[in-house]
């Protein structure tokens, strides 16, 4: 198959190409063999199979990160972000962090049961929960897999806190366990806004809501009592970061009560598809943006060094984190979240299990 013919199924994707696998002992290569004639193939589907999770809530000690617990149920997503850090994750199921990520899902539908039993076990201690750090809980076959939503019915009934990243619509269907949640003090959202340029954010994200739909998703959330928070990130150096005053005024405008940002981060098989995506969209100014990164991080693409793995370091780093400072408090925005509170948690009931008198 040809690159050109290669290229016509892949529209409608953020990567062009689907790199196999580090963990892959051969390689493989497009040649053109002169068969396609120039003829386009089907475009590329996107396949859902089913995993039955032993368990769901995965913990980490970075103190880069405001949580310790974490919950994805979808493995991939089809939003297609060509930035996307969570793209080398793929490549411990077997497949490319390219095309793969955004074509070939997982979900995981046990996910609520397997919950309720981590939940309900006696050494757990309560602490806020984050969704959404790996992949979208609200990516496109949230619509008919429910996943997400079964989660969050889950936490609600356990008055377990919990702070969710999308830049999905879809969180719109579940305002009202999310507004009941808010009265309780137990939930927190951030809204990922990378650009206001419509047109440049359906290049880089093509499955995403437009810039302006997110905007309004964060003013609808902000309305029904639930505290938002407007995620720049990633900055993408002289391509995004002109726009990070731009992206928390109109954050703010729309009811946001803080902001954060984080830079473009390049792991992994990360690098070579961002790489290509500069090479074919924003060609001159490639070597620029690629300056930048590397001036960030001490010469190499991506340090994943704690403290420095988010914004980098040096001159144009300390710029864009002080144009953020300075922007946040002339608009007014919290840069911690909404505290949220634990001390409300009552383990779950399983099914037949006796209920406390208590």
């Amino acid at each position: 198959m040809s690159r050109q013919t290669y290229a016509m199924r892949a529209l409608g994707r953020g990567s062009s190409s689907n790199q196999v696998s580090r963990f892959e002992r051969l390689d493989r290569t497009e040649e053109d063999d002169g068969w396609d004639a120039g003829e386009p193939l089907p475009p590329l589907r996107t396949e859902v199979s089913i995993e039955v999770p032993r368990s769901i809530i995965t913990y980490n000690k970075s103190p880069d990160l405001p949580f310790d617990r974490s919950i994805n149920v979808y493995r991939g997503c089809e939003h297609g972000c060509v930035y996307c850090f969570a793209r080398p994750s793929h490549a411990y199921l077997g497949m490319s962090p390219g095309l793969d990520f955004e074509t070939r899902l997982i979900a995981r539908p046990d996910a609520p049961q397997v919950l309720q039993r981590e939940l309900v076990a006696r050494r757990y201690k309560v602490a806020p929960i984050a969704m959404g750090t790996n992949t979208d809980p609200y990516q496109p076959i949230e619509r008919e897999h429910g996943i997400t939503r079964a989660c969050l019915q889950v936490l609600s009934d356990a008055d377990h806190p919990v702070a969710i990243v999308t830049k999905g619509t879809l969180i719109e269907r579940d305002i009202d366990i999310l507004s009941d949640m808010a009265r309780r003090g137990l939930v927190r959202v951030g809204i990922s806004v990378t650009t206001l340029d419509a047109r440049l954010s359906r290049l880089m994200e093509p499955r995403v809501p437009a810039p302006k739909r997110r905007i309004a998703m964060i003013r609808r959330l902000a309305q029904a009592g639930i505290p938002v928070r407007v995620m720049a990130s990633p900055m993408i150096p002289a391509l995004t970061d002109p726009e990070l005053e731009a992206i928390l005024a109109a954050g703010k405008d729309a009811g946001a009560r803080s902001a954060s940002w984080i830079m473009l981060r390049l792991p992994r098989e990360v690098s070579p598809l961002v790489q290509e995506w500069l090479a074919q969209n924003y060609p001159d100014r490639a070597a620029r943006i690629m300056a930048r990164l590397r001036e960030m991080h001490g010469g190499a693409e991506y340090d994943a060094a704690w403290g420095r793995r988010m914004r980098g370091t040096g001159p144009y780093a300390e710029m864009v984190a002080q144009r953020f400072n300075v922007a946040v408090k002339r608009l007014g925005l919290q840069t911690a979240g909404t505290p949220m509170r634990c001390d409300l948690f009552r383990p779950p009931v399983l099914p037949g299990a006796q209920m406390s008198l208590f």
